[in-house]
Order: C-alpha cells, then structure tokens, then sequence
C-alpha cells in the first residue's frame, strides 16, 4: 500500500474514491508527519456494504468464542511486538510524551487479552427454569451486526480497543472512523488484526472528516450499532441521525470533573505533598486533553491558600516540549485549533475575574518547543465560580479552576453542579466522610485518594450529558450484543384454544 491508502475495504487497502487526501500534522512544530486518504459517502457505503456481507454471509459471526478469543490474543501479542513503533507514532501524532504513548498500548494490549478471557470464560447461555421437565429455556448472546465506530482524537489507539476488543470477540462486522486529527495508530491497529487473520470484510476502515464519514455512518440503514467517543455537540449530532433507523447507540461525550480535597487530606506532609501531586496529574496529563481530566480543583478553604500556591509553583516546573525528548513532562496541544480554544477560555475567565496564579499564555520557544508547536503553559486559575464559563464547559486544554467551600455539604453541592457525570475524585483521611462523599457524587467513575487509574474490569460511561451505554467490563461487552430467549418444547403437544 502507498503513504495515502489508509481506507480499508474487504480486505484491501485503497485510496479515496474522490482521490482527495489530508495531511496530518505534528502538533510540536506544525509540520506534515503523513498523508492518509480522506474518504467519503462513497468511500462509507463501500465499507459499511463489506461489514454487511462478511456479517450476513461470513463466517466470523459463526465463529466459535474460544477461536475468535484466540486471535485478540493474538493481536495483543502482536501490539506489544510492536510497542516502540506504536508508541513513537501515538507520540508524534497526538503530542503526548512517548512514555504515555508505551502506556496506552501495554493498556490497550491488556484491553484485547481482557475481553478475550472474558467472552471464553463464559457459559453457554443462562438456562430459565420454565417449570416443566419438557422444556429447555435458555438465554444466550448473539452479535448485534455491523458495528460503526467513531473514535476521539486524544487517545485514539487506547479508545479504538474499547470497541475493537469487544465487537469482534462478540462477533461483529465493524468500520472504524478515527479522528482526522489522529488516524495513524488506528491504521497500525487494522494492518495487525489483518495479520492476526481476520477474515476481510470483518474490520473496515474510513479515514476522513466526522460529515460526512462519521454522518453517513450514524444515518445508514445497515449500520445496526453506531458506537461513538467525542464532544457533546458532536454526539448529539450522532444520537440525531441515529434515530430514524433506531439502531443501537453508544455515546461517550466527556466532563467536568471535580477533584475534591477535604483539609484533612492534606494534615501530614505526607498528605499534603500527594493530594497536590495528584491534582497536577489529575489536571495536566497530556496537556489536560483528557475526558475524565480533574479540571476542576474543590478544595476546602481552610487549606486553599497552601495548596493552591504550591500547585501553582509545580505547575509551573513542568517540563514542556516535544513528547519525544528526554525529560519532557507535557507535550503540545494536538492541533491550532484546540490551541485558540484554550486561549479563548483563560480571556474569557480572566475577563470573568479568575486569579491567574500561573501560566495563561505559549512558552517560549527552545530547543525541546519549536515555536510553531501548539504549546500552552499549565494554567491555575483561582477565585472561580459556576457562572464561569471555563468552570462550565469542558475546556479539554491544560487549564485547572480552583473553587472552594466550608462544609462537607457545600463540597458535594459544588461537585454535582454540572451537566456532565463523567468522573471525580474525593480526598479525606477519614474513610467514612470521603465513602459518603463517593456514594452522594453523581458520576459514572469516583475515586477515593487517587485520580485517573482505570481497570479494564469495571465499566466506563458517565451520567448526565456524559453519555449513554459504557465501554470496559462486563457491560461494555454486552454492548456489543443481543440477548435471544431460546424455548425449546421436547414434548410438544396441541393447544386446543380453538375449535376444529
């Protein structure tokens, strides 16, 4: 295949219908790091009309569980084969430092090998007791169909296993869209299920823009599940077209999430050094491009001055460059765009009347930020409230706010008062309050004294404008499925409700 054939279509790599293409930038310097074919309706059909057939007429769909287990075992192997590779492209493409990248795929490895012993380890089926010796009743799982998937552009390797993983050892067909942004790790993922042997037609590929590749995937008739990851407006978009033809939909849309410090939390210096290490990882990993990112900062008065002031002066030591050098702590934004977003939203708060306690502006260049990279400093800005515009939406740059309060009530009050549930996090040396704390939070994940670590055996989704559905876990396989009630008579005999 050339440089530009990135669409993959029953078993064959091609380039656009159109012949249009797209380059895809390095966020550090701006400059051109691939050209990928950008399709359309045209490239859309083909592929969604290959998923159909290799579903309706192929044999994954009546594959064993045990063999279509056996090759995401295989394709973990295969990624961490290719670790290096995949982690230098994740790198380059979305900005974040090549460790992060290594991290995604040993998490995306583990991703593929989970749902695998998950489906093999499962029975056959639930078996109902109808109450009667001459019936067989039995619940079992069968594949939706054909699967669309509509990835991010933040974590797009790590976000396409999520769904990758669990439709195909569910028996899925599938077509994949990733971000335009950052397709290229996607690509990698697709060239290894082929060399794992999947058959073709199983797993297609569309490089190109959300409209109208993503569009045409949430409105086509033969798509019977459209699975996507991305911003509200975007997802409500999704959910919209989806609807005429009522297929299943999956919606994982992002937060606002708090990260709760009750001063108890920080008594020790022990506490204290932790709650405000975490909170910088909670609000600053990969340039605080991440959904569940703890960009919100509630901390109880009585320690706010400390901890904010120290926050800031870490803040304000982390290491900015290119994600590929030695010793860089952050990257770069992932595109100008997202850059001028940032901006707009620390003018906005500031105008507002936001404290900036540090950085609200680009770095200077060096040799490690090339000035025409997408770099932004950590910014804390303090004396926040709710009728903030940077304190409502989701900025997905690497901004934190820091609101206070006095009382365990006022903390939870400020916590819910958002329109997302994504995530949060509670911190308290006393066990009892940060439980009562966690079990009153209205957000799809909480954790209590860490932030940010996830298990591939508990499910993720949100409440509220987070989403519908959940990815991970048990769940995040039965997405993937439908149930069918089997009622089988083995003494079957007339009804007689009618005369004749």
């Amino acid at each position: 295949m050339s440089a530009a054939e990135t669409i993959h279509v029953d078993g064959v790599w091609r380039a656009a219908a159109s012949g249009a293409q797209r380059e895809v930038l390095d966020p550090a310097d701006a400059k051109t790091l691939a050209v990928v074919s950008e399709g359309g309706v045209e490239d859309t059909d083909a592929a969604v009309a290959a998923a159909r057939r290799a579903f309706d007429q192929g044999p994954w769909p009546r594959t064993p569980v045990a063999e279509r287990a056996a090759l995401l075992r295989r394709v973990a192997e295969l990624l961490q084969r290719d670790r290096e590779t995949i982690a230098l492209t994740e790198s380059r493409d979305t900005g974040k430092t090549l460790e992060e990248g290594r991290v995604d795929v040993d998490d995306v490895t583990n991703a593929f090998r989970y749902f695998a012993d998950l489906a093999a380890g499962e029975s056959a089926g639930r078996v109902i007791d109808a109450g009667s010796p001459d019936v067989h009743s039995v619940v079992v799982h069968e594949p939706v169909g054909v699967c669309a998937m509509i990835t991010p552009w933040n974590y797009p390797l790590l976000q396409a296993s999520w769904k990758v993983a669990p439709a195909l050892v569910a028996g899925n067909t599938f077509v994949i869209k990733p971000s335009e942004v950052t397709p290229l790790s996607t690509v990698h993922l697709v060239k290894l299920l082929v060399e794992a042997g999947l058959p073709a037609g199983v797993a297609s590929l569309v490089t190109g823009a959300g409209d109208p590749v993503g569009a045409r995937l949430a409105e086509h008739p033969d798509v019977d599940l459209i699975s996507f990851t991305g911003g509200l407006v975007s997802g409500t978009k999704v959910a919209q077209a989806a609807a005429p033809t009522v297929k299943k939909v999956a919606l994982e849309l992002g937060g606002k999430n708090p990260n709760v410090v009750f001063a108890d939390a920080c008594a020790t210096a022990e506490g204290f050094d932790t709650a405000v290490d975490q909170a910088l990882n909670a609000a600053f990993i990969h340039s605080g491009q991440v959904c569940s990112a703890g960009a919100r900062l509630i901390i109880e008065e009585s320690v706010r001055e400390r901890f904010v002031a120290e926050l800031a002066r870490r803040a304000e030591k982390i290491k900015l460059g290119r994600g590929t050098e030695d010793g860089v702590e952050c990257g770069p934004l992932v595109s100008a765009q997202q850059l001028d977003k940032t901006e707009a939203y620390v003018a906005s708060a500031l105008a507002e009347g936001a404290l900036l306690r540090c950085g609200g502006k680009q770095p200077e260049p060096s040799e490690v930020r090339p000035a025409t990279g997408y770099f932004y400093l950590p910014t804390v800005l303090d004396q926040c409230h709710r009728q903030m515009r940077v304190v409502r939406e989701e900025t997905f740059g690497p901004i934190l706010t820091v609101e206070s309060f006095q009382t365990e009530e006022e903390a939870v009050t400020l916590a819910n008062d958002t329109e997302y549930g994504l995530a949060g996090a509670v911190w308290s040396a006393d066990t009892a309050r940060a439980r009562r704390v966690a079990a009153r939070l209205r957000h799809g994940t909480v954790w209590i004294n860490d932030y940010h670590p996830y298990l591939p055996q508990a499910e993720w989704g949100g409440f509220g404008k987070s989403g519908v559905g959940r990815e991970l876990g048990p769940a995040g396989l039965d997405e993937y499925r439908e149930t069918k009630h089997v009622y089988e008579n083995l003494r079957p005999s007339p009804v007689r409700w009618f005369a004749g």
